[in-house]
C-alpha cells in the first residue's frame, strides 16, 4: 500500500512538472512575438497622435493591450494562483476619439502595461522558457552519451562539459542528471516566478489605492444606474403590459355580468377572450420574473441555470460545469446574466454554429468561459454588449478577457471572486 502511494505521488509530480513545462514553453511562444507586437503598435500609433492619425487608432491599438493584459492576468490566476487584479478607469460609453484617447492615456493602468510589454518580452520570455529548458535541456546530454557526441568530430560543449569522447560524453550524461533532478524541484517554481514577475510590473502599489477606490465607487455608481434602469423596465413592463391586460380583464368581467340574461352568446365570447387575457397576462408576468431572477437559478444553481438557457438557444450548445456547491445570490446572478448575455451576443453576431459554455470554480474563483467557432472580431468596447458585460462584473470586482482573431474562434472569459 505505501509502495502504490509512493508511486502515485510520484506520477502526480511528473504531470506537474510536465505541465510547468508545457505551460512555460507556450507562454514562451505567445508573449515574444504578442508583447513585441503590442509595444510596436502602441508606439507607432502614440507618435502619430500629433498628425491625428493617433488619435482614431491609439484607442483601438490600447484596447488590444489591455486584452492581452486581461488574458495574461486569466493564465496567471489559472495556472499559478497568482491574482492581478485590473484597475482601469472606465470610459463614457458615448465619447469621442479624442475623449477615449486621452482618457485612456491618462490612465495610470495604461502605462503600467505598457511598461510590462518590455519586459514580458525579456524578463518574462526567460522565465517562461525556463522550465522547458530545464526538463528538455538533460535529454541532449543523454543523447550524447549514448553516441551522439561521434556526430562532431571537433568536440562539442555541453554546458560547461567538453565533449570529446566517450568519457566526457558520459561526464555530459551525469550534468544532464543533475540538471533533470533540479527540474524536479524547480520547474514549477519557475513559472511562479514568471507570473510574480507580471504581478510585480502589471499590479498597482499602494500609492494607487486612491485609484482603486474611485474605481469602485464608479463601478458603484454603474451598479445604482443599472439597477435604476432595471426598475424603470419593470415599471414599464408591468404597466404596458400585465397591468393592461388585468383592467381590460376587468373590464370585460363587467360586461359580462351586464351581459349574462341579456345575451349569454355575447357573454360567452367575453368570457373565452377573459380567459385569453388572463393566460397572456399570466406568461407575461411570468417572462418578467425570468427576466429578473430565473426560478431555476434560485431553485437549482447556476449549472442547471445556464443548462436551461443553452437549450433555448437556436445554436447547438454545449455546458460543462464543475461547480462543487452554490455561490452567493448576488455572484450567481451576476455570472447567469453575464453568461447570458455573452450567449446572446454569440448567436446574434458571430454566425457560430457551435458554441461552448465552461463553468468550474477554483482558488476562491467562480470561472465562466464561452466559446464559439464564429468569425471572430469581438472586441469590448463602447456600444458593445461585451462593454456591459464588463460592467457588470466590475461591480463584483470580476475580469472579463476576450480572445476573437478575425476568422475565429471566439472565447470570453470572465471571473468573479466567490466564497
Amino acid at each position: 500500500m505505501t509502495m502504490d502511494t509512493k508511486n502515485g505521488s510520484g506520477r502526480t509530480t511528473g504531470r506537474g512538472i510536465g505541465l510547468a513545462a508545457v505551460r512555460g514553453l507556450a507562454l514562451a511562444l505567445v508573449s515574444l512575438p504578442g508583447a513585441v507586437l503590442c509595444f510596436c503598435l502602441s508606439l507607432v500609433s502614440i507618435a502619430l497622435i500629433p498628425i491625428g492619425v493617433g488619435i482614431v487608432t491609439t484607442p483601438y491599438v490600447l484596447t488590444g493591450v489591455r486584452a492581452f493584459a486581461n488574458a495574461r492576468r486569466v493564465l496567471a490566476a489559472e495556472w499559478g494562483g497568482v491574482r492581478i487584479p485590473p484597475a482601469y478607469r472606465p470610459l463614457p460609453e458615448d465619447a469621442n476619439p479624442w475623449a477615449r484617447t486621452f482618457g485612456m492615456l491618462r490612465d495610470p493602468a495604461t502605462w503600467r502595461d505598457l511598461r510590462w510589454l518590455p519586459v514580458d518580452m525579456t524578463a518574462g520570455f526567460v522565465t517562461a522558457l525556463l522550465p522547458a529548458v530545464l526538463l528538455l535541456y538533460p535529454l541532449e546530454g543523454f543523447a550524447l552519451a549514448i553516441g551522439l557526441w561521434r556526430v562532431f568530430p571537433d568536440g562539442y560543449w555541453y554546458g560547461f562539459v567538453p565533449v570529446t569522447g566517450q568519457a566526457s560524453a558520459f561526464g555530459a550524461a551525469a550534468l544532464g542528471l543533475v540538471l533533470l533532478f533540479l527540474a524536479h524541484f524547480l520547474t514549477p517554481r519557475l513559472l511562479g516566478v514568471h507570473f510574480r514577475l507580471t504581478r510585480a510590473v502589471l499590479a498597482g502599489d499602494q500609492g494607487e489605492l486612491a485609484d482603486r477606490v474611485r474605481v469602485l465607487t464608479e463601478t458603484r455608481r454603474d451598479a445604482v444606474d443599472t439597477s435604476a434602469a432595471e426598475l424603470r423596465r419593470i415599471e414599464r413592463d408591468l404597466h404596458d403590459g400585465a397591468q393592461a391586460r388585468l383592467v381590460a380583464v376587468g373590464m370585460d368581467l363587467g360586461t359580462i355580468e351586464a351581459l349574462l340574461d341579456k345575451d349569454p352568446a355575447r357573454a360567452k365570447e367575453l368570457i373565452a377572450q377573459a380567459r385569453k387575457s388572463s393566460v397572456e397576462a399570466l406568461t407575461e408576468l411570468r417572462e418578467l420574473v425570468r427576466g429578473i431572477h430565473p426560478p431555476v437559478l434560485a431553485e437549482r444553481g447556476l449549472g442547471d441555470a445556464v443548462r436551461a438557457l443553452a437549450l433555448r438557444l437556436p445554436v447547438a450548445t454545449e455546458v460543462s460545469v464543475d461547480l462543487p456547491g452554490r455561490a452567493e445570490a448576488p455572484v450567481e446572478s451576476a455570472a447567469y446574466f453575464a453568461v447570458s448575455e455573452v450567449l446572446t451576443n454569440a448567436v446574434k453576431h458571430s454566425g457560430a454554429d457551435r458554441i461552448w459554455v465552461d463553468l468550474h470554480r477554483a482558488d476562491g474563483m467562480l470561472r465562466a468561459t464561452v466559446t464559439d467557432n464564429g468569425k471572430g472580431g469581438a472586441v469590448i468596447g463602447a456600444g458593445s454588449g461585451l462593454a456591459g458585460v464588463e460592467r457588470r462584473l466590475g461591480t463584483f470586482d470580476g475580469v472579463l478577457a476576450v480572445s476573437s482573431p478575425a476568422g475565429g474562434p471566439t472565447m470570453v472569459t470572465m471571473e468573479i471572486p466567490c466564497a
